[in-house]
């Protein structure tokens, strides 16, 4: 058991220092210095770890940074794959190992293409969500290899069936509110409306032209834009709407799973915890969106707000996870009514 308590242990190692990389990736988005090493893989030319420390200032320090921890995982990811394809007996998540591997180097080209390509809005929001989707992945794996997952459960079967399907609702939409969260932040949209709660003054802003005029002559006038930036148009608050939306959409499930993961104790007195985690997380993540725009994009702001949906993201997952090792998946325990014997069906 020793073995598989290190092979955890070093599966939340590289969980944590993912989490570190979102942050380092949310930090480049920021500060806007995606192009800041305009080449790829090495950094002006020289090879990517023989560049020397003393010219990573302005926005090659983060760029290069992001880059450096980038390369810090996928070693990571190696060790673990390896790790777990030699010492686990179960041969799915043995799989799992391989498929966080794949990712690692997937996310690793798309990272490159966004830098060859100019920060495509297709591949930039692709890269941003490769990188959520690898971190529940090996966050998974850790929970996976854990002492606790390897234990016998018995649990009643009729309490934890609806908070299977709710914490599973709550995973999809707090992932759905990250790609439209970093649509919003490649397609430049996090500005397009400068207030909060309201849009322009409204609930809803008017998309018409002379309306869309009149915003940008307002942000020119208060120094949020330039003259010589690109207008925003209404795409952009579109997609900014679509955001702060989708963000009341979230609440719902998640509110709710926290509700009812409150009440189980008595099955795992971790699920509690995760009840208190995602409330807080959730309320912190709505306090940093408003405060996003509310500081014209504030870097440690904006960050904190990328950092914090990716924990959210993470926690729904897995208390999602640690519901179905206890319950299992619902339809799977729905009862068959047969026949009595002696009778037709």
């Amino acid at each position: 058991m020793t073995g598989y308590r290190n092979l955890h242990r070093f599966a939340v190692l590289t969980s944590v220092v993912t989490f570190f990389l979102i942050i380092a990736g949310g930090l480049v988005t920021s500060t806007e210095s995606g192009l800041s090493v305009p080449d790829w893989p090495n950094t002006y030319g020289r090879f990517m770890f023989a560049f020397p420390p003393g010219q990573m200032v302005g926005g090659i320090l983060y760029e290069h940074s992001h880059r450096l921890i980038a390369s810090f995982v996928g070693l990571l990811t190696l060790i673990l794959a390896i790790w777990v394809w030699r010492r686990e007996d179960r041969r799915w998540v043995r799989v799992l190992g391989l498929a966080a591997l794949l990712l690692v180097l997937a996310q690793g080209v798309l990272g490159g293409l966004t830098v060859l390509l100019l920060l495509p809005t297709a591949i930039s929001v692709s890269h941003a969500m490769l990188a959520q989707t690898f971190f529940i992945l090996v966050a998974s794996i850790a929970l996976f290899t854990s002492p606790w997952w390897r234990e016998e459960h018995r649990v009643p079967l009729g309490e934890g069936a609806p908070i299977v399907l709710l914490s599973l609702a709550a995973a999809a939409a707090v992932y759905v509110q990250l790609i439209l969260g970093a649509l919003m932040r490649h397609t430049h949209s996090g500005l397009a409306v400068p207030d909060f709660p309201f849009a322009y003054g409204q609930i809803i802003p008017s998309l018409s032209h002379e309306a869309v005029d009149r915003y940008n002559q307002y942000l020119i006038a208060s120094g949020i834009r330039i003259a010589a930036d690109d207008p925003v148009t209404s795409s952009q608050i579109i997609i900014h709407m679509i955001h702060r939306f989708w963000a009341l959409v979230v609440c719902v499930p998640v509110v709710w799973t926290s509700l009812r993961l409150a009440k189980l104790s008595s099955a795992d007195k971790e699920l509690p915890r995760f009840a208190y985690r995602l409330t807080g997380l959730l309320i912190v993540q709505i306090a940093l969106g408003a405060l996003t725009v509310l500081t014209g994009k504030n870097v440690v702001i904006t960050t904190t707000h990328v950092a914090a949906g990716a924990l959210l993201l993470v926690c729904t997952v897995l208390a999602a996870l640690r519901s179905i090792r206890l319950w299992g998946f619902p339809v799977a325990r729905i009862p068959v009514a047969l026949p009595a014997r002696g009778t037709t069906a």
